[in-house]
C-alpha cells in the first residue's frame, strides 16, 4: 500500500513539474522566459550529478568539465555562424583569431594560427551538437573506464576529477589563439535548424530546452528503474557483495558515469544556445562544487528532487544578488542554505516532502469501540 502511495505521489510529483515547465511561456515575458530556460539547463546538470552521485555513489566535483566541453563545442560551431566572423572576402574566420594573429599571418581558417585548422568542422552546425553530445560522453566513458576498473572509490573519485577539470580549464586559458583564453567565446551567431534560427529570447528556444530536460529526466527515470539501474544501486550501496555475486561493478559505473557526462555536455550545448556566450568559468573549481549542492538540496537520490533543486538555488542566487540589501551576502545565504540542509534535511527537499506525504497519509488507528459499530 505505501509502495502504491509513493508511486502515485512520484507520478504526481513528475506530472506536475513537466505541466508547469510546459506553461510557463503563457505567464512570463521575454527576459523571464530566456532567464527560466538558463535555470532548467542547470536542472539538467542536477539530473546529471543525481545519477552520478546519488545513483551510482560516484560524487564527480569535475562535472563542469563535461558541461564545458559540450558548451564550447556548441561555441565554436555557432561561432562561425556570426556575423562578426564573417570576413570581407566571405572567409569565416572568429574574429579573436584576426586581432591575435601574427603580422602577416595567412587569414584563413586552415592556418592563420596553429591548430586554427580545429575549427574547420565546426563551419558545419550538425558537427557542432555532435560535438557536444559525443565529446563529454566520450571523455567520460575513458575517464571511468580508468578510475573503476582499477577499482578507485570514495574520496579518490572527487580528486581525480577536481585535478582534471582544473586542469582543462588551465589548458583552455593558456590556448588563447584558439579558444579566445579569458574572454571566451562571445558574439554567437544563433542555431539554425531547417532554415529556422532559434532566438535566444523566442517562446521556440525556451520549448527546444524545455522538452530536453523533460526527456532526460524522464529517460533517466526509467533508466534507473531497469534492471541495470538496480544493478547500479545495489553496486552503490555494496559494491563488493555485487562483485561476488557475479556482476561486474565496474561496467555498470562506466555506463552510467558515461549517460552523465552526456547529460552535462547536452546542458553546455543547451545553455550557449540560450545565452549566446562560453566561458572558462564554466570549468571553475566553485561551479562543479554548486551541482553538488544543488543535487544536495533538492536530494541526491532523486533526479527529479536535484533538477528541482537546482533551479530552486539559482532562482534564490539571482533574485539575492539583485537585491540592494543582499547583494554582498548572496554567497553566504547560499552556503548557509547547503549548511542547514546538511545538518536538518539529509535526504534534501525531496526527503522532507515524503515525510510530509507520509505523516499525511497515515490514518490513525481504529479504537476497539469503533470497530463493534
Amino acid at each position: 500500500m505505501m509502495r502504491s502511495n509513493d508511486r502515485r505521489l512520484e507520478i504526481l510529483a513528475y506530472g506536475s513539474f513537466i505541466i508547469a515547465v510546459l506553461v510557463i511561456p503563457l505567464l512570463a515575458d521575454v527576459f523571464w522566459l530566456n532567464r527560466i530556460a538558463k535555470y532548467l539547463v542547470f536542472g539538467m546538470l542536477g539530473v546529471a550529478v543525481a545519477l552520478s552521485w546519488g545513483y551510482a555513489g560516484v560524487l564527480n566535483l569535475g562535472q563542469g568539465l563535461f558541461f564545458g566541453m559540450g558548451a564550447y563545442m556548441m561555441a565554436m560551431s555557432l561561432k562561425l555562424q556570426s556575423p562578426a566572423s564573417v570576413q570581407p572576402d566571405g572567409a569565416l574566420l572568429p574574429d579573436f583569431m584576426v586581432w591575435n594573429a601574427a603580422p602577416g599571418a595567412s587569414q584563413h581558417l586552415c592556418c592563420i594560427s596553429p591548430g586554427s585548422w580545429l575549427w574547420i568542422p565546426f563551419q558545419s552546425q550538425g558537427f557542432g551538437i555532435a560535438m557536444a553530445l559525443m565529446l563529454p560522453m566520450l571523455c567520460s566513458f575513458l575517464l571511468g573506464s580508468s578510475i573503476f576498473r582499477l577499482r578507485i572509490s570514495g574520496v579518490f573519485v572527487s580528486i581525480i576529477t577536481l585535478a582534471l577539470v582544473l586542469l582543462a580549464r588551465l589548458l583552455l586559458i593558456d590556448a588563447q589563439p584558439l579558444t579566445n583564453g579569458f574572454n571566451g567565446l562571445t558574439d554567437l551567431g544563433w542555431l539554425t535548424i531547417g532554415g529556422y534560427e532559434f532566438d535566444p529570447y523566442a517562446v521556440a528556444t525556451y520549448y527546444l530546452v524545455a522538452v530536453a530536460v523533460i526527456v532526460v529526466l524522464l529517460a533517466t527515470r526509467f533508466l534507473v528503474a531497469t534492471r541495470a539501474g538496480l544493478i547500479l544501486q545495489a553496486t552503490r550501496d555494496d559494491a563488493n557483495r555485487a562483485r561476488y555475486l557475479g556482476f561486474n561493478v565496474a561496467a555498470y559505473q562506466v555506463f552510467f558515469f558515461s549517460v552523465s557526462g552526456l547529460i552535462a555536455g547536452m546542458a553546455g550545448m543547451l545553455y550557449v544556445i540560450a545565452s549566446e556566450f562560453a566561458s572558462p568559468t564554466f570549468l571553475d573549481l566553485s561551479f562543479s562544487i554548486s551541482m553538488v549542492i544543488w543535487a544536495a538540496v533538492g536530494g541526491r537520490n532523486s533526479l527529479l528532487g536535484a533538477c528541482i533543486g537546482a533551479i530552486l538555488i539559482n532562482v534564490i542566487e539571482a533574485t539575492a544578488s539583485e537585491s540592494p540589501m543582499l547583494s554582498e551576502a548572496w554567497k553566504a545565504i547560499i552556503g548557509l542554505i547547503f549548511i542547514l540542509v546538511v545538518l536538518y534535511l539529509p535526504r534534501g527537499l525531496t526527503g522532507l516532502a515524503r515525510d510530509i506525504a507520509a505523516r499525511l497519509g497515515e490514518r490513525p488507528a481504529t479504537s476497539p469501540k469503533e470497530q463493534t459499530q
